[in-house]
């Protein structure tokens, strides 16, 4: 059966791709109508139907994420970055006016309550900013995994000064960075760099070192931006969507919640698969075989497919060719080991070690004194020895007859 062209779109040529927003649209709306009937047959079918359930059950619903996916013919990188990208969104992903928000920032944390608490700190994102915390205050008072645990409990999104948002996996351990729902986002609340006379900003070494030799201004001191710059920071990082990278070639972002229509969807979809190839993938569209938009529990519906599944001409190799010849004994001369194996080459290495290695005397010595002591053994004397006992043992049985029978 051919594929339906209302779910996906071969493109011809991977050096020039084109993603039709009507195609985006197409599968953004079929997408909605499947996850709303498949909730709607789920709860029909519940063993327990809940005869208390109300209108939060469609909220419930209007929660689930929509998810982009991106396939690639090669890795994206090569070690986990626990450091997030960000990519804007022309409809944000966070907008409830109730979240709560804990912005973890450099040491001391009183210069960045007094940004928050200042009058030109817009109001609405006062109210949702709850917590500032420092990285000292949050080491020292976080440091069991329930207080961990708990913390992430107490706020919907977590943001994490630029500075210090490399040690805050081991500070926050496995609460916040075992998935990625808790991560904190990066924030720059840094001060502003100032321009030169050529309009270029200076480095943040020079900087550092103008700040040290001017000690009375205390937000020079501890190099914080302004509050109207943190307000902006903040709105900026709770609408956009997180690119968390790992040495795989799938790559999945939040774009969407289903409660959305499917005009918000389609327009998050195309603007987060344009960014994310064009920021995050190397080769770009030459290295994506596909790109997919799925639910929580629905499979990928095809948007983009590439025909091309190789990224350069020496990744195909003909069969039978001297290559592919090579390639085979190679791969048959190297099993597939795991990483806590050893190597043959190492466990041979170890095994002549062993056999080359000489034994200490004192060993020596013991077994040559317990060899002395032990007498040779003679098979004839045995047998002969064997053989007196046999006959000993029957005249003891025929005298012991003759005398019951008398």
């Amino acid at each position: 059966m051919a594929p339906s062209k209302a779910s996906k779109e071969v493109a011809v040529k991977a050096d020039d791709p084109v993603i039709d927003p009507d195609q985006i649209f197409k599968a953004s709306k079929a997408l909605l109508a499947h996850m709303k009937k498949a909730s709607k047959v789920k709860a029909d079918n519940a063993e327990k139907k809940d005869l208390l359930a109300t209108s939060d059950d469609e909220e419930t619903f209007s929660e689930e994420p929509i998810w982009l996916t991106l396939s690639t013919k090669r890795h994206i990188t090569e070690s986990r970055n626990l450091k997030p990208g960000k990519i804007a969104l022309p409809h944000p992903l966070r907008t409830d006016p109730d979240m709560s928000i804990c912005l973890i920032t450099a040491d001391p944390q009183r210069a960045y309550k007094n940004l928050v608490a200042a009058d030109s700190f817009p109001a609405e994102w006062r109210k949702r900013v709850t917590r500032v915390i420092d990285f000292g205050k949050l080491k020292a008072k976080y440091k069991t995994y329930e207080t961990q645990r708990k913390l992430a409990a107490e706020h919907d999104v977590f943001l994490g000064d630029t500075r210090i948002i490399n040690r805050l996996p081991q500070a926050l351990g496995k609460s916040f960075y075992k998935s990625t729902a808790k991560r904190p986002i990066p924030v720059d609340i840094q001060a502003r760099l100032p321009k030169n006379a050529d309009g270029k900003r200076a480095k943040r070494s020079a900087v550092k070192k103008s700040n040290n030799n001017n000690k009375s201004d205390d937000a020079v001191v501890i190099n914080a931006c302004t509050p109207v710059q943190l307000a902006g920071e903040i709105e900026r990082a709770v609408s956009v969507a997180l690119v968390h990278l790992s040495p795989s070639v799938n790559t999945v972002v939040r774009v969407a919640w289903a409660g959305w229509p499917a005009e918000h969807v389609a327009a998050n979809v195309e603007a987060a698969a344009k960014a994310l190839i064009e920021r995050f993938v190397p080769g770009k569209w030459r290295n994506v075989r596909g790109l997919y938009v799925k639910g929580s529990e629905t499979t990928p519906l095809p948007v983009w497919l590439t025909e091309e599944l190789w990224l350069e001409e020496g990744d195909v190799v003909a069969d039978g060719s001297e290559k592919a010849k090579a390639l085979m004994s190679a791969s048959a001369e190297k099993p597939n080991i795991g990483k806590k194996r050893k190597s043959l080459e190492q466990e041979e290495a170890e095994a002549e070690a062993e056999v080359e290695k000489p034994e200490p005397a004192k060993k020596k010595a013991k077994k040559t004194k317990v060899s002395a002591k032990v007498p040779e053994g003679d098979d004839s004397n045995l047998v002969e020895e064997i053989a007196e006992r046999k006959t000993t043992l029957r005249k003891q049985k025929k005298a012991a007859k003759k005398a019951l029978e008398v």
